[in-house]
C-alpha cells in the first residue's frame, strides 16, 4: 500500500554542499519544468554524461505518461527538491537520488506491484549506465521500500527517500487539496463510495502512526502540518 495514495482499500534547510550536488538545485517543481533542467539533475549520478542524459530521457518519458496525474513529473521534481532539504541525512545520496528517479517509473493505478516493477526496471537499466553493482542493489532496495514507507531504524537512506516521498502530505492546504484531487483522478475508475472508504482507511492508518517522518528534519518541519492536512481530509471524506 502506498501511503500517499488511497483509492480502493488496497492500495528548507541548508544542505551540505556535497550532498546537495547529488540531488541538483531545487525549485523546478513547476509542471512545465524543462527536460534539460531535470536531465542536469541526473548527470552527477552516473559516470558518463551522455549515458545519464539517455537514461533521464527514458525515465522522463515514463513519468510523462498520459494516465498519470499525481504520479507524474512534478512529483519526481518535488521528491528531488525535498532530498535537497534532507541532503545531510543519507549515507549514500547518489543511491537515494537514483531511487527517487526510479521509484514511480512504473505506475499503473490498477496494479499492486508498481514498486517491484520499478525496482526491476532499475536493475535492468542501471548496469548499462555504468552504475556499480552494489549501488544498483541499493537503489532497487530503496525503490521497493517505498511500497510501505517503513525503513528500519538507522536506515538513513531509506529514511531520507521515504520522508521525501511523503513530504507532499505536509504541503500548504491549497497544495494538499490539489494533491488529493490528483490522486482521486488517478483512481477515477473506482466508484466514489469505495474510494472514500479506501482513502479514509489509509488516512486513519497514517494518523495512527507514532511518527509520519523518520528524519529529524521531517519530524520538525513536516509532521504537524501533515497531520493537520490528514485530519482535515478525513473529516471531509467522512462528513
Amino acid at each position: 500500500m502506498r501511503a500517499e495514495e488511497s483509492g480502493d482499500g488496497r492500495i528548507g534547510r541548508g544542505a551540505t554542499p556535497g550532498g546537495a550536488a547529488h540531488f541538483g538545485a531545487p525549485g523546478n517543481a513547476e509542471p512545465g519544468a524543462p527536460a534539460a533542467l531535470l536531465t542536469a539533475r541526473m548527470t552527477p549520478l552516473l559516470p558518463d554524461a551522455a549515458t545519464a542524459a539517455a537514461l533521464a530521457a527514458e525515465l522522463l518519458a515514463r513519468w510523462a505518461e498520459p494516465h498519470r496525474v499525481y504520479h507524474a513529473t512534478p512529483h519526481l521534481v518535488a521528491v528531488l527538491d525535498r532530498l535537497v532539504e534532507l541532503a545531510d541525512h543519507p549515507a549514500d545520496p547518489t543511491a537515494v537520488a537514483l531511487a527517487a528517479w526510479f521509484h514511480d517509473a512504473v505506475y499503473d493505478p490498477a496494479a499492486a506491484d508498481n514498486e517491484e516493477r520499478s525496482a526491476r526496471l532499475a536493475e535492468t537499466l542501471l548496469p548499462a549506465a555504468g552504475c556499480p553493482a552494489a549501488r544498483i542493489a541499493a537503489v532497487a532496495r530503496l525503490v521497493r521500500l517505498t511500497a510501505g514507507h517503513s525503513p528500519e531504524p538507522g536506515d538513513r537512506d531509506g529514511e531520507a527517500l521515504c520522508d521525501a516521498d511523503l513530504a507532499v502530505l505536509a504541503g500548504p492546504p491549497r497544495n494538499y487539496a490539489h494533491y488529493a484531487a490528483a490522486v482521486r483522478q488517478e483512481y477515477a475508475a473506482v466508484p466514489e463510495a469505495a474510494f472514500r472508504e479506501g482513502r479514509a482507511a489509509v488516512l486513519r492508518q497514517l494518523l495512527a502512526l507514532p511518527s509520519l517522518y523518520r528524519t529529524p528534519y521531517g519530524s520538525r518541519h513536516w509532521e504537524a502540518t501533515a497531520r493537520f492536512n490528514l485530519r482535515a481530509e478525513l473529516e471531509l471524506l467522512t462528513a
